[in-house]
């Protein structure tokens, strides 16, 4: 058995493939190379074939009809043979010096009494024409240089998410879990990091900047004009990300909360590329998202969209909900007298903004149905505590809900 599998899913990479795979042979026979041509056009299958007669040992030639990033990640977890599996795309590389230290700590830990999970390192943004590099560390956060658990991870700031580029996972692990990546489908990467998590019990941070991830080519799929044209694609992954969690009860609140921050951004990734392309098509598919979400779990959705950023993305003035509160014995103190059909002006830098009231209720301050923003697409929402002019902590909140009648449209560009 090898002690590591690398998958390079490649499709027309016929420019740049070479460089990648070179900085992959330099683990020798500790490694696998699987260089699955996913239906190429150009001369991708015959480099393969050659790594492939030239490496015997260490080099596997793939070959099958065109399926997506996704289904040649599921081909490379299928042919493994290594203990542990990692996914290399064909226009990156690797850094010989962090390779050879995670290649020889992983060989310590395979012989050593407990089994490890996922190894993680970190990544390097390759970005054209830019001298200094941005690297993802995690060394805040982590342990370094022991095994550890869930219960260690510190909380992460927005924006720092272990990544695909950051991790290598046992291989017997990914086939356990069930793990099964969507053809014909792009950002398939954060599913093949965020659906085995619940299985991981143990992991390893290596404090190397091993992987390096190429930005630059103009087709590339995380340029914001590519993600906007294959945004059904982008959905998909969310509802998957949103399935793997609904329901479930994870027991572990370190982990449940990583899972949930991970979710939260790309659910807002997915919400600013709707909102930007500026179409109503796409707003309405915004509104499909966030209520698919609510169907899905109504703990999640709640805890998605009363954070800051599902709240910053459903802005007024081009589809989403604001919410509002006041002091119920001060600037709410009246909002009782309000009546369906009342008009609400808002003053704001950018204009004025009225709103005509539609309905007012008492609730739970715990109801995760008072805050709808599938209710319409341009909405506000005010609230304060009931009854009002009350000075001490209650249960309950008065809702008042009213429709967008105009304002300036802000995020049309």
């Amino acid at each position: 058995m090898k002690l590591l599998s690398i998958a390079v899913p490649c499709y027309n990479s016929q420019d740049y493939m070479r460089n990648c795979v070179d900085s992959l042979l330099k683990g020798g026979e500790l490694v696998e190379i699987l260089i699955v041509n996913d239906g190429s056009k150009d001369d991708t299958a015959k480099i393969a074939d050659e790594y492939a007669e030239k490496y015997p040992t260490i080099v596997r030639a793939i070959h099958q009809e065109n399926g997506g990033h996704g289904e040649a990640v599921n081909t490379g977890i299928r042919n493994a043979t290594g203990f542990y599996f990692k996914v290399v795309d064909s226009d990156d590389w690797v850094n010989e010096e962090a390779f050879e230290a995670i290649l020889k700590k992983l060989q310590e830990l395979i012989a050593g009494p407990q089994t490890l999970d996922m190894m993680i390192s970190n990544f390097v943004y390759e970005k054209q024409g830019v001298k200094r590099k941005k690297i993802m560390r995690y060394r805040k956060y982590l342990p370094q240089n022991r095994i550890f658990t869930w219960d260690e991870v510190s909380n992460m700031p927005v924006g720092k998410y272990i990544l695909m580029h950051s991790v290598i996972y046992r291989t017997e692990l990914l086939r356990e879990c069930g793990l099964e990546l969507p053809k014909h489908t792009f950002y398939v990467d954060n599913l093949f990091v965020y659906q085995p998590l619940m299985s991981v019990k143990t992991m390893y941070y290596m404090d190397e900047n091993f992987y390096r991830y190429f930005i630059g080519r103009e087709d590339q799929s995380v340029h914001e004009d590519v993600m906007i044209r294959r945004i059904d694609q982008q959905l998909l992954v969310n509802r998957l990300m949103v399935d793997t969690i609904a329901g479930k009860k994870i027991s572990n609140k370190h982990l449940r909360q990583y899972m949930l921050r991970y979710l939260d951004i790309i659910t807002t990734v997915s919400s600013v590329m709707l909102i930007r392309s500026g179409t109503e098509e796409n707003l309405n598919k915004k509104k499909d998202l966030w209520k698919y979400i609510k169907n899905a779990d109504i703990n999640i959705y709640s805890k998605l969209r009363l954070g800051i950023l599902g709240r910053a993305v459903n802005l007024p003035g081009a589809g989403g909900v604001s919410l509002i509160a006041g002091h119920c014995a001060s600037f709410f103190s009246t909002l009782g007298s309000a009546q369906i059909g009342d008009l609400i002006k808002i003053e704001t830098t950018y204009g004025t903004y009225t709103y005509k009231i539609a309905e007012a209720v008492v609730k739970k301050a715990t109801d995760p149905t008072a805050y709808d923003p599938t209710k319409t697409d341009n909405s506000i929402v005010l609230y304060t505590c009931y009854p009002f002019n009350t000075i001490i902590s209650v249960d309950e909140r008065y809702f008042v809900y009213a429709d967008f009648v105009s304002g300036p449209i802000l995020i049309k560009e």
